[in-house]
């Protein structure tokens, strides 16, 4: 079980998961290219996106197959991405999320108001669209 960059062949089975618990698909493929997976027998078990905008970053799709939640791979798959932020030499990271402000605080992020977003990432679909906007803001400074 190791988390791994997802290959182009991954494309379906990450919208299926995605689609699966109810995240947005809408951007996905323009950003592909950072997206990470962790695969156990053969299985996708969970998925973790960063979409990538000069210094900054959006962590996005953090998603774990229902048969592996609550089995500690999201804070793995989650820790991944960061680190994988880190190594891209990203400032800082922002998410929305309309469940899960009180796992992501774990990582360090906190809430902050959309208008404090850096404003490419303010353009991202995410922002502009497949989110909500009673979605909550956070940001995690590297």
């Amino acid at each position: 079980m190791r988390i791994v960059p997802v290959e182009k062949e991954d494309l379906p089975m990450v919208k299926a998961l995605l689609a699966e618990v109810n995240l947005p698909l809408e951007g996905l493929e323009e950003h592909f290219a950072n997206f990470l997976k962790l695969v156990v027998d053969g299985e996708l078990a969970a998925v973790a996106g960063l979409e990538v905008y000069g210094k900054c970053g959006l962590l996005r799709s953090v998603a774990v197959a229902p048969a592996y939640q609550r089995s500690g791979l999201g804070q793995g798959i989650t820790r991944a991405a960061i680190n994988r932020a880190r190594e891209l030499g990203l400032t800082e990271v922002y998410l929305l999320t309309e469940t899960a402000s009180d796992f992501f605080t774990r990582f360090g992020f906190k809430p902050v108001e959309r208008s404090a977003v850096d404003p490419a990432v303010r353009q991202s679909v995410e922002f502009k669209s497949a989110c909500q906007a009673s979605a909550v803001c956070m940001r995690l400074k590297l």
